[in-house]
């Protein structure tokens, strides 16, 4: 019995584009996933960013939704998030995403979000995997077709979101050469603000190169030599942010949405929910929902587990460190823009670096290579000394140890009062994982 090929990581298909992600494999995913879904002649969105593999992909992708029956609608190159609008907004069956993300050119991915919006679950996927090679060409092809107007879409469901007054305010936005480089100083600017860019000239391989919410501090540089008040970084496909304020101090994922957080309290709005982070948010971030009275829900890494919980509470925010942040009644997927103009909003007139609304607690990370990574489930020393180190901080910080979910790695992270006492203890567990698995 020939065993299904394990395809979807924690969001989608992804690996090096011309070896791993071919155009056979692309053309095979948009058969497949188009072959599971139970329209007649299902209608398939299709958005990029700005990779130059990215229209080969887009291309091989159209070619199998359309060989299984499907319509392919080409929106060219938006943010993830848009992708995950349009779907619901057009009333399509399906969205398709061809991006990597944060990673370099060299590598591209396919992910897919359902006629809600929301990314496919793991049994769906799983489903897909089982089937890829053999799902048979459809008696009546579908058509591949332009969608325009996408963009502008995009723009007025923010818009619409986010009415906000930005006259006057100065903002610097990189842009990551990816794919909010058009649509990120659309919006600010139509608000009224006064706009600079970084990363905002895509050439199909600088994208993150330098750049973006992975090296955040050349913007800092920016924002720190300029008037701006405020600089705002995405990822290459535009699913999240970190913020710079006036003085070029970086706030990341966990600072914004604890700013939300505590605006959505103030104001009534967070309907006597909470917020829902991942097991990697700071300390700090959860002794400040104590104290600001707002519960908080915690999932494994990945922004899709992250929706998951939020829309099984009903709750409607929550996010990851790295800067996805999850407005759900705006959107069921990270959205960089919709974040920094949720920033925006929660800050009025005032400037970031006088917003508080959590302290973060020093935090340490070590990535110790391993032999096999999936041995520390049965490594009873490590999980013993974890169970003392949390002991001893209980109150005042904690201790995570994980594996990697894709390479040879466990990683330890200690989050403490201090930078000394965090870093010691990370350095003991590290060395103690080494002596037991390396």
């Amino acid at each position: 019995m020939k065993t299904a090929r394990k395809l979807f990581g924690t969001d989608g298909v992804r690996g090096e584009a011309g070896t791993f992600l071919t155009a056979e494999l692309a053309t095979a995913l948009g058969r497949a996933t188009t072959a599971s879904l139970e329209a007649e002649r299902p209608q398939v969105l299709i958005v990029r960013d700005t990779r130059e593999s990215g229209p080969m992909l887009e291309a091989a992708l159209a070619a199998g939704i359309a060989a299984a029956g499907g319509d392919a609608l080409l929106a060219g190159v938006l943010p993830t998030p848009a992708a995950a609008i349009l779907v619901k907004r057009l009333g399509l069956d399906l969205a398709a995403v061809v991006s990597a993300s944060h990673n370099p050119f060299g590598d591209n991915g396919i992910k897919f979000f359902d006629g809600r919006g929301v990314k496919l679950a793991d049994e769906v996927e799983a489903e897909i995997e089982a089937k890829i090679d053999a799902v048979p060409t459809a008696e009546k092809p579908g058509h591949v077709r332009e969608l325009n107007g996408g963009l502008e879409d995009y723009l007025r469901e923010l818009q619409a979101a986010f009415p906000l007054d930005l006259s006057g305010r100065r903002v610097v936005l990189d842009c990551a050469n990816g794919a909010t480089f058009r649509a990120a100083p659309a919006i600010f600017e139509r608000l009224g603000a006064e706009v600079e860019t970084v990363g905002a000239d895509p050439d199909g391989r600088n994208i993150n190169a330098g750049c973006g919410s992975t090296h955040v501090e050349a913007l800092a540089e920016r924002v720190a030599a300029s008037e701006a008040e405020i600089g705002f970084a995405f990822d290459g496909d535009g699913d999240r942010v970190l913020a710079v304020d006036g003085s070029g101090r970086v706030h990341d994922g966990d600072e914004l949405i604890a700013l939300t957080a505590r605006g959505m309290k103030a104001r009534g709005e967070l309907n006597g929910g909470g917020v829902v982070v991942t097991v990697m948010s700071n300390y700090g971030f959860h002794q400040a929902m104590e104290e600001a009275g707002i519960e908080v829900a915690v999932t494994q890494v990945g922004d899709r587990y992250v929706i998951d919980e939020m829309l099984r509470r009903e709750w409607k925010l929550g996010g990851e460190q790295s800067g996805h942040i999850i407005a759900s009644e705006f959107v069921s997927t990270g959205d960089g823009i919709a974040a920094a103009l949720m920033t925006m909003r929660e800050l009025g007139g005032a400037p970031l670096e006088q917003a508080v609304p959590m302290s973060k607690l020093p935090q340490v990370l070590i990535n110790v290579e391993v032999a096999d990574r999936e041995a520390i489930q049965d490594a009873a020393t490590v999980w013993e000394a974890v169970e003392r180190e949390n002991a001893s901080l209980e109150g005042r910080g904690r201790v995570l140890l994980r594996p990697s979910g894709t390479e040879p790695l466990v990683r330890v992270m200690v989050e403490a009062p201090t930078d000394e006492e965090a870093n010691g203890i990370c350095e003991r567990l590290a060395d103690l994982v080494r002596q037991e698995l390396a």
